[in-house]
């Protein structure tokens, strides 16, 4: 039986998968919301990790307007040069750009498990997808619980990666000698991150190794090069157990809100081939510098911190 939780206030929460993921509804993002409402999605969020509106009718504004309720707003990316006139937040996650960046034709700029930007010395501490444009079927999207991920992890093992720390960087996926290969190489964005973070608003642990971009340095500190290639391909591994994980199926009015600090998700690869566009649109907020489980915070080596407003 689905269990259904009323809040209260008129909000109904419906949990899609055993650890992760859940649906919100009695809420429309065009209006302005009463703040025991943000209240509400905010510790929905804290506890699903990733939840989902559906049949939202908003547009670039309100989506802003919406993620500005719960922090500050970044620019769209680090390398982003395109963003919609008028709105420099709004980071277009759309196939139409990727054949000309990547020299073939993909519907999200990284088909890896990632959690967004951990190149940064501080990561956004939340993301907001909101879809436009869809292929009639394909394109899902999936998230992993990388507290529950940690949390199942043998004890022995949690007590090793509580001391790691991970090199990440913004490996450069665009056609070499573009404009965006240029911009991703000048801007170097490289960190060293706790492989656990502890959550500043929950306490909770999570396994932080963000394949998508600790894939490329396949460095932890004080490891040799094949040695941390094994630990990563272990912690992977873990990170992306099925079970962990709930999907998504996008269709005209998703609105998907994630805490980053606490999940890694996939573009699902498997519309590429597909003659169909899809276009989706992401804010980030402005995220706090990684601690690790001793206290120590993550290192910035090249790049600058990322702030929003």
């Amino acid at each position: 039986m689905t269990e259904l939780k009323e809040t209260g206030i008129g909000l109904d929460i419906v949990p899609l998968a055993g650890y992760i993921g859940a649906e919100i509804s009695g809420v429309n993002l065009r209006e302005p919301l009463d703040p025991g409402v943000v209240d509400e999605i905010r510790g929905a969020l804290h506890t699903y990790k990733v939840i989902f509106f559906r049949d939202q009718e908003i547009g670039h504004a309100e989506q802003i307007a919406f993620a500005r309720l719960f922090g500050k707003v970044t620019p769209a990316h680090p390398h982003e040069e395109e963003p919609p006139q008028g709105f420099p937040e709004i980071l277009p996650i759309d196939s139409r750009r990727y054949e000309r960046h990547l020299g073939r034709k993909r519907t999200s700029y990284d088909n890896s498990w990632h959690t967004d930007v951990t190149a940064l010395v501080n990561p956004p501490a939340a993301s907001i997808l909101r879809a436009h444009i869809l292929p009639p079927y394909g394109g899902d999207t999936a998230w992993t619980n990388l507290v529950a991920a940690y949390e199942n992890l043998p004890a022995e093992l949690r007590d090793l990666v509580d001391r790691l720390d991970i090199k990440h960087q913004f490996s450069p996926r665009a056609v070499a000698g573009s404009q965006r290969d240029r911009k991703v190489r000048e801007a170097n964005l490289v960190a060293y991150h706790p492989a656990v973070r502890v959550h500043p608003v929950t306490g909770e642990r999570a396994l932080f190794v963000s394949p998508g971009f600790t894939r490329g340095a396949r460095e932890i500190r004080g490891f040799s090069p094949s040695q941390s290639e094994a630990l990563l391909a272990l912690l992977w591994q873990e990170a992306t157990r099925t079970e962990y994980t709930v999907r998504f199926r996008w269709a005209p009015g998703s609105v998907a809100f994630w805490d980053n600090r606490a999940t890694a998700h996939l573009a699902i690869a498997d519309a590429g081939h597909l003659d169909y566009d899809r276009v989706l649109y992401r804010v980030t907020l402005e995220g706090d510098v990684p601690r690790g489980v001793d206290g120590r915070e993550s290192e910035l080596v090249s790049g600058a911190p990322f702030y929003g407003s």
